[in-house]
C-alpha cells in the first residue's frame, strides 16, 4: 500500500548507504490533507545471537553516539546491497565482528526498526554451532575499535532484559524470541553455513 506522494526531495544522499528525504503525501480519503514525512531509506540491517554449546550468548560493548550511550548488544551490520542474502549478511558481521563462524542458522525475526521514520528491517538470527573464524583483511574503525567482546549465559542475559538493564531493542528482541521458541519446541536449525 502507498498514498500518494505529490512530491519528495533529498535532504541527503551520499555514497553511503542510508539516505534521507523528505516526502509530501496526501491522504487517499481526503486529499486535500497535504503533510510532509521525513524517510530514512535503508538498505535493512542483521542481528546475530550467536549462542555456543553452555547456553552463553556473545555480546558486545559499543558506544552510540547519537544516544551518547553505551551498549550491550548483539552482532549486527547493514546488508551491503538489497541484494544480498540477508543470512550471507549474518555471517560476514559474525566473522568480522566477533571472529567467529557459524554451522546452524535460524530466522528468529524480521521486525521494522522504526516503521514511522525508516525503511529500515532487521532480520534477527539464531547463530548455533559457533568455532574460531579470521576476519580476513577487515579493520575495526570508529565506535567499532573500541568494542569489547564478551560472553553472558541466556538466562542471566534474559533476566537483565526484563529488568530494564539491557535496553538495546534488537538484542531484547531476540533473547525473548529465542527464550519463547525454546519452550514452544520451535528452535529448528537450518544446519546451513551460508556462501562466503
Amino acid at each position: 500500500m502507498s498514498w500518494p506522494v505529490t512530491s519528495s526531495r533529498d535532504l541527503h544522499r551520499d555514497d553511503w548507504v542510508v539516505a534521507l528525504r523528505s516526502d509530501t503525501v496526501s491522504r487517499p480519503s481526503a486529499p486535500e490533507d497535504v503533510f510532509e514525512r521525513l524517510t530514512v531509506e535503508h538498505p535493512g540491517a542483521v542481528v546475530v545471537l550467536a549462542v555456543d554449546d553452555d547456553e552463553q550468548v556473545l555480546c558486545l560493548r559499543q558506544y552510540r553516539h547519537p544516544t551518547q550511550h553505551e551498549f550491550v548488544e548483539l552482532v549486527a551490520g547493514i546488508r551491503d546491497s538489497a541484494h544480498e542474502p540477508s543470512v550471507e549478511t549474518a555471517a560476514r558481521e559474525l566473522r568480522e565482528e566477533a571472529e567467529l563462524a557459524a554451522t546452524s542458522w535460524h530466522l528468529l525475526l524480521s521486525t521494522y526498526a522504526s516503521a514511522g521514520l525508516t525503511t529500515e528491517v532487521h532480520d534477527i538470527f539464531l547463530a548455533r554451532g559457533l568455532t574460531h573464524a579470521s576476519r580476513g583483511d577487515f579493520e575495526m574503525h570508529a565506535e567499532e575499535a573500541e568494542m569489547e567482546s564478551f560472553w553472558v549465559p541466556m538466562e542471566e542475559l534474559l533476566a537483565a532484559v526484563l529488568e530494564g538493564r539491557v535496553r538495546q531493542g534488537p538484542l531484547a528482541q531476540a533473547v525473548l524470541a529465542y527464550d519463547v521458541l525454546k519452550r514452544r519446541g520451535g528452535l529448528h536449525p537450518t544446519d546451513t553455513t551460508p556462501a562466503g
